[in-house]
Parts: structure tokens; C-alpha cells; sequence
């Protein structure tokens, strides 16, 4: 919920200047009084709250239900929804802010309008969301300003993480069951993701990638954050996993970071693909969990970048050979202090 109070306000505030823009262009030029541009101002920011409420609605937990429908079904219900509920604002700010009743020729003649605008209008902007969640906020924008159509080498924080016991969970509960559980566990920690900073590159199996800019805003160890905000969002929904799939999920993470290759490839289906060093060397401290018993292996190429809270242990494993490369790295567990 937290991440959804900056784009309010800025919505609200978009919705704000919209009234008086309608206001000042459209209106009479008679009725530009003050008391017109604040009322203009406020049935802007209640129509576009009203549709941000229905978007929130329809992205929530709350409305998984749709989830399982096909993708047309969806926008189209979506769409109908919020148009309903913002031609419903502009209805009651209409009589609340100028205290008069409609007229039966206006409601005959311009309320079908504004249903039918509403309508499109969230018909396109449903897309556009969905297509953005399909590719990636990041990636669209880097995509279409053409970033890295020639590969480009960059600084990155690079997470593995994957799910424990995949496999032996697939042979006693079935594909289908995991897959379910996968499903459930990916949503649930997006938000620990974003909250963080970071930005899932890929869903691969029962592992999830994770990646962050290595810049000034990861000396704090976001990152490192981000696998115990993970920790504690599954352990507050554990009665929940228990009562769905009989077992709560457990998971293991290897942090590295380092300078990767970003480049777009493929043509029916472009993406942004990472290459090099770093990349590899994550996977391997993922895997390396698994061989000491640990949650979650830091490299050291990482841990000497940031600055650890009192709250997080780190303790030392020595130089390890990982499998695939020559050179030793040392590596580190960190755990939190209980």
C-alpha cells in the first residue's frame, strides 16, 4: 500500500491542474471566477481519484478472482467498472460543488458521452499497464529510447533467489499445486522488490532475478534489506501458506555485484538480455547456498560497497571456488540478529 502513496499525490495533483486547464480552455470565459477554478479544481481531482481507486482496486489481492480470466474479459470489465465510477463522480461533484440538480437533456445527451470516453480512455489505459507489467517500466522506456541496441557495460547489484525444494515439492504436491505456490510466492514478494528498489529481470522456473543499479542509494544494503523484507512478508503470511498448500516456502539468495553487459536481443520478442562474470557468479553463490547451509551468501565484491545495519551478522566463509570458474571468491553468510 505504501507504494501507491506517491503516485495518489501526483495523480491528485495531475488532476488538479486538469480541472483549471478544462476551466481555463474550455469553460465560458464569463464564468472563470475564482470560486469556478476551485470547484473545476476539486471535480478534476475527484474524477481522476475515482479511477485510481478502481485501478488499485483491480491490481490488489482483492480482486485475484479476475486474475483467472482471459486478458480481454479482464480490461473490458475493468474498463466498464471505472467508467461507471468516474462518470459517477462527475455526477455527485457535479451536484455537491455548484448545488444544483441535472438536467433531464443533459443526462440524455452528454452522460452516454462521458461513459463511452470513460470507457475507451480506461480501455487504453489498462493496456498500456498491462503491457508495461508484461515488458517492465524499465525496460519499455529503455527499449524505446533505444539505450542498448549496441551492448552497453554497466554497474549492477545482481539477487538469484530461488524457491527451496522445488523439485521434491513438484513429486508430492504435483506441477500444477507448485506452480500455484510459485505463483503465490512471486506476487507476494514483488512488493518487498519495489519497495526496495529493485527490478525483477526474470522469473525463471522457481527462481527469480533481481537486479539494482550499483550507485550511492545501495550503500545502506537495500538489497540486503530487501531478502529479509522477503523473510517477514512470508512469515507473516505463513498460517495462510499452510492452509493453501500445507507448507510455508522457504527460500535461499546469493547477492554479487559487479559490471554486466546489457544488450536488446531477439527480434519476434525483444528483451534485454545481461551477460558476463556477474551473472554467472550470482547463480553460482545461489547454488552454494544449498552446499553450506546457508539462506544467504554476499560476495565480497558487494559487502565491501555497503555499510551493514548493527542488525544483520556476517560471517566469513573464506575464499570458495565456484563451480565454472577459476578464480576463488571470497564469500560471505549474512543472517539477522535475533
Amino acid at each position: 500500500m505504501r507504494r501507491a502513496i506517491r503516485p495518489t499525490i501526483l495523480l491528485a495533483i495531475i488532476g488538479l491542474l486538469a480541472g483549471i486547464a478544462y476551466r481555463h480552455f474550455i469553460d465560458d470565459p464569463i464564468e472563470a471566477t475564482l470560486p469556478n477554478y476551485l470547484r473545476s479544481a476539486i471535480h478534476g481531482m475527484g474524477m481522476t481519484l475515482a479511477g485510481w481507486g478502481v485501478h488499485l482496486y483491480f491490481t490488489s489481492r482483492r480482486s485475484e478472482w479476475i486474475s483467472k480470466w482471459p486478458l480481454l474479459t479482464d480490461l473490458a470489465l475493468r474498463s466498464a467498472v471505472m467508467a461507471i465510477v468516474v462518470a459517477g463522480a462527475v455526477l455527485s461533484l457535479q451536484m455537491a460543488l455548484y448545488e444544483e440538480w441535472l438536467e433531464t437533456k443533459w443526462l440524455i445527451d452528454q452522460f452516454p458521452l462521458i461513459l463511452a470516453i470513460g470507457f475507451f480512455a480506461s480501455l487504453l489505459v489498462g493496456s498500456a499497464y498491462e503491457l508495461t507489467r508484461l515488458v517492465g517500466s524499465r525496460v519499455l522506456f529503455n527499449v524505446a529510447l533505444g539505450r542498448y541496441r549496441s551492448p552497453v557495460r554497466e554497474a549492477r547489484i545482481l539477487m538469484f533467489l530461488d524457491l527451496a525444494g522445488s523439485t521434491s515439492l513438484a513429486e508430492s504436491m504435483g506441477e500444477l499445486r507448485v506452480q500455484g505456490l510459485l505463483t503465490r510466492f512471486f506476487f507476494d514478494i514483488d512488493d518487498a522488490i519495489v519497495a526496495h528498489g529493485g527490478e525483477v529481470h526474470a522469473y525463471v522456473g522457481d527462481e527469480v532475478i533481481v537486479i539494482w543499479p550499483l550507485d550511492h542509494r545501495m550503500s545502506g544494503a537495500r538489497c540486503i534489506d530487501c531478502f529479509f523484507a522477503i523473510a517477514d512478508i512470508i512469515a507473516n503470511k505463513a498460517d495462510s501458506y499452510r492452509q493453501e498448500f500445507g507448507m510455508v516456502p522457504s527460500f535461499r539468495a546469493g547477492l554479487h555485484a559487479g559490471y554486466v553487459v546489457i544488450s536488446e536481443c531477439g527480434s519476434s520478442r525483444r528483451q534485454l538480455a545481461y551477460f558476463g562474470d556477474t551473472v554467472n557468479v550470482t547463480a553460482r553463490l545461489q547454488e552454494h547456498c544449498k552446499e553450506v547451509g546457508r539462506n544467504l551468501l554476499v560476495s565480497s565484491d558487494l559487502l565491501r560497497r555497503m555499510k551493514l545495519k548493527p542488525v544483520f551478522a556476517v560471517e566469513a566463509l573464506g575464499a570458495v571456488r565456484l563451480r565454472g570458474r577459476a578464480a576463488a571468491l571470497e564469500v560471505f553468510a549474512v543472517e539477522r540478529r535475533i
